[in-house]
């Protein structure tokens, strides 16, 4: 493909044969990304193309991404008002292309990445679609501003590590999980723990900190283990007697819960929690998580979690990913209905057969055995029978708590979960469980 002498292509899009056979992109002309917000794209990144400029590739406007196996420059290629990356940190560039660069004379400058990222937002590893993702999220969840992380587990090191400084606490249910525990412990301040959901062991903590120190409550909004709720409209009173920020890990509750929005849209208190996080790996069926919150706070974190900072951004499949699910969610509440169906007829017929199931109130339905040795003969002989649980055995729980895991999902039909009580009810009988 030749562009010739006096020729201009401009606009956004993609220049270059777009089959994927290798070809030579020859221009002598004038190449210009001038629409603002949109990518120009020069040669074709499904094939191996040759780029050889004669002539002038600028970005005046919008963004230059060039995409080639061989790049031969005896021209200009530049940036005026528009975009033309140097920060990557890509270094081969194979995030694009796995040919090699030729530079004869001009400058050659590389476009943005499409399959991988570098290190976030500060060094060029937010992509158009990481903005999208956490301008949406805000929305859903009825909050401000969002931040998207590479994990659910660096959404909680690198925000509670962040917010949390010298002289001031941190206060954890003894229930939180584990990454809540460890932002805890990167960060500079104190931390307390207060017993699962006992409201008066949270005033008491609160009550001797003294007035003038931060204070963060972190809970979960529903427990992984137990499958409880956090009682957000008791707690909220708490915290904002004693001047604490409130901070609700949803990871299991969004998609749920809410209408999918998570446990405080389910309680109604979303404008009195401070912060929300949640996990792409759940409900999201992706990798990655985001924290919410007003558009200050979530500034903040974005320039001091360290977490977040010297961490690779998503990926572009993992955020598509993850925003599809959540437009599956506006649009489709089918689905946490059933899940939240399927849990309400688990915990009534399990209740029925006589199992012990905690406080559960969730999808997530403990079977309470409180011995290691009879959890794991429990799992073993309903893995043989084909039903999947998770053991939970001492340390991971406290001696007298373990249990096996058990959780439903709006796909599991009737026959299915009749067939598993089936099991339930046999097993618990060898076992004297019921």
């Amino acid at each position: 493909m030749i562009l010739g002498n006096g020729l201009t292509v401009n606009g956004y899009g993609r220049v270059g044969d777009n089959s994927s056979n290798a070809s030579t992109l020859i221009n002598v002309g004038v190449i210009d990304a001038n629409v603002a917000g949109q990518t120009l794209g020069v040669g074709h990144y499904y094939s191996n193309d040759a780029v050889v400029n004669n002539g002038t590739i600028k970005a005046s406007a919008g963004n230059l991404g060039i995409y080639s196996g061989t790049i031969t420059n005896a021209g200009s290629i530049l940036a005026s008002a528009g975009t033309t990356t140097l920060g990557s940190s890509g270094y081969t560039n194979l995030v694009n292309n796995t040919g090699s660069i030729v530079v004869n004379g001009g400058t050659l400058v590389f476009g943005p990445k499409e399959t991988g990222t570098t290190p976030t937002w500060d060094n060029n590893g937010t992509l158009d679609l990481h903005v999208q993702l956490e301008k949406e999220l805000a929305e859903f969840v009825g909050k401000q501003a969002a931040l998207v992380f590479t994990t659910g587990m660096q959404v909680n090191l690198g925000t509670i590590s962040s917010l949390v400084g010298r002289g001031e606490y941190v206060i954890l249910d003894k229930e939180d999980h584990a990454s809540i525990v460890d932002g805890a412990k990167l960060s500079w301040g104190e931390t307390k723990r207060f017993h699962h959901n006992d409201l008066e062991g949270l005033e008491r903590v609160l009550e001797k900190i003294p007035e003038d120190k931060g204070k963060l409550v972190v809970v979960d909004g529903l427990y992984s283990m137990g499958g409880d709720l956090a009682p957000l409209p008791e707690l909220i009173p708490i915290c904002q007697k004693y001047g604490a920020r409130l901070m609700v890990d949803d990871a299991h509750a969004t998609g749920v819960f809410g209408g999918g929005k998570g446990t405080s849209a389910h309680f109604g208190v979303t404008d009195q929690v401070d912060l929300i996080m949640s996990t792409f790996s759940k409900s999201f069926a992706s990798v990655g998580g985001f924290l919410a919150g007003d558009e200050d706070i979530i500034h903040y974190v974005k320039h001091n979690a360290r977490a977040l900072i010297f961490s690779a951004s998503v990926s572009p499949a993992n955020a598509a990913a993850a925003l599809e699910a959540l437009h599956i969610m506006r649009t489709e509440p089918e689905h946490a209905q059933r899940a939240l169906a399927n849990g309400d007829y688990m915990r009534q017929e399990m209740r029925r057969i006589g199992l012990d199931i905690g406080e559960s109130v969730s999808p997530i339905i403990p079977i309470m055995i409180r011995d290691d040795m009879r959890t794991l003969v429990a799992w073993k002989l309903l893995i043989e029978a084909g039903v999947f649980t998770n053991p939970v055995i001492s340390p991971a729980v406290p001696q007298g708590s373990q249990l096996l895991r058990t959780s439903y999902m709006a796909t599991h039909t009737k026959d299915q979960l009749d067939r598993v009580l089936e099991m339930y009810a046999s097993v618990g009988k060898q076992l004297g469980l019921i």
